[in-house]
């Protein structure tokens, strides 16, 4: 406050409760917050009554909650006293709410009587969720590539909020990484400075990595059809200190798909030489739970890529869900960056054919130029 310009010089010294003020009505609550109220009955009267009963039940659209501590009656109530329940509930709908306060009681004529209150209130939206996928064709990467989870997290609300914690908790199947900090001089520092507020109508993004187990990752099949990979939980602060969290369903993304062989590299230089041999390693998958193929591996020319060794050879029988490593050896006739394409498997039973270009990037140059360096 000491710093803001908006605000009246001497405020940052006032006392808190200078400024409290009792609302009118429950004001905004927000999904994921915990909706605290205080129930007091009291006794106006000047006679004492009997077996009173305070009930207080949570209206939703879907489904009607009893939140009283106590279902017991109290057995008398004297005049001026007063019966104080406290109730918490952790919001999960959005939408319409109504608190439903019923109280029971007799007289001391012996007359029966009841009477209830209602407190209509809306639950709101306190943020807006939006999550990306991208997937990592990593050149030394297993059979199962590494996935990217961005999410923007947009504050939706009228007021600033405080973001304690935004984690991804993976599935079974992946170990996760956060890139939401840097390392500076040993020390873990975030990536959005020193003061975690999200201001109104603002958008956050979190990065996060997500590494197939090594159990998982060895099985061909893992990497297709729609995967699970985890869920975002999110916790927050508003106004006075109130909490709340939300945790999204199960995210889902749609891996990849490889059809029935993938080629993948495990290992290829960064920097050749132009007119100079150099070599790779590819892995060929069969990504089939059920089919044997018989591969024929063909290597087709390009502009500025050249393959060395015997097109057309026979690689021989791939059991499902099988690998094996081929060493290949090529040069480039032109400098820069080059692109490694020309690959063709052709499987002999089905007579169907792969294409596999633009498999990874070279950077060639001259023999006298990395000389000099």
């Amino acid at each position: 406050m000491r710093d803001d310009p908006s605000t009246v010089n001497g405020a940052e010294i006032l006392m808190l409760g200078e400024m409290l003020t009792l609302p009118q009505n429950f004001g905004n609550i927000f999904l994921g917050e915990t909706f605290s109220s205080y129930i007091s009955v009291h006794n106006d009267s000047n006679q004492v009554v009997k077996d009173i009963l305070v009930k207080a039940d949570l209206q939703t659209s879907s489904q009607r909650l009893n939140l009283s501590a106590s279902n017991a009656a109290v057995a008398e109530l004297k005049p001026d006293c007063c019966i104080d329940d406290v109730i918490h509930h952790e919001v999960k709908e959005i939408g319409t709410h109504i608190l439903v306060c019923a109280v029971s009681y007799t007289t001391q004529g012996g007359e029966k009587m009841y009477f209830r209150k209602f407190f209509k209130f809306q639950v709101l939206k306190p943020l807006d969720v939006k999550t990306k996928f991208y997937n990592a064709e990593s050149d030394l990467s297993s059979v199962t590539d590494e996935v990217f989870l961005e999410a923007q997290i947009q504050n939706i609300t009228t007021s600033p909020m405080f973001m304690e914690k935004v984690s991804l908790e993976p599935s079974i199947m992946y170990n996760v990484a956060e890139l939401n900090s840097v390392n500076q001089a040993g020390e873990c520092v975030t990536t959005f400075g020193s003061r975690a507020y999200l201001q109104p109508m603002d958008t956050r993004q979190y990065l996060y990595c997500l590494k197939p187990k090594k159990e998982f990752a060895e099985k061909a099949g893992i990497i297709k059809g729609v995967t699970v990979i985890g869920k975002l939980d999110i916790v927050w602060k508003t106004n006075l200190g109130e909490r709340g969290r939300l945790q999204t369903s199960q995210l889902q993304r749609m891996a990849p798909g490889y059809g029935d062989v993938r080629l993948s590299l495990e290992a290829i230089p960064d920097t050749v030489n132009l007119e100079e041999p150099f070599h790779i390693t590819c892995k060929i998958t069969n990504c089939s739970s059920e089919r044997t193929m018989d591969l024929v591996l063909e290597m087709c020319n390009t502009s500025s890529i050249h393959w060395c060794g015997i097109s057309g050879r026979q690689l021989g029988k791939l059991h499902p869900s099988s690998s094996l490593c081929l060493a290949l050896t090529l040069l480039s006739s032109v400098q820069g960056l080059q692109s490694v394409s020309g690959l063709r498997l052709t499987d002999t039973f089905l007579k169907r054919t792969y294409e596999y270009d633009d498999i990874a990037q070279v950077c060639v140059v001259s023999s006298a130029i990395k000389v000099e360096s």
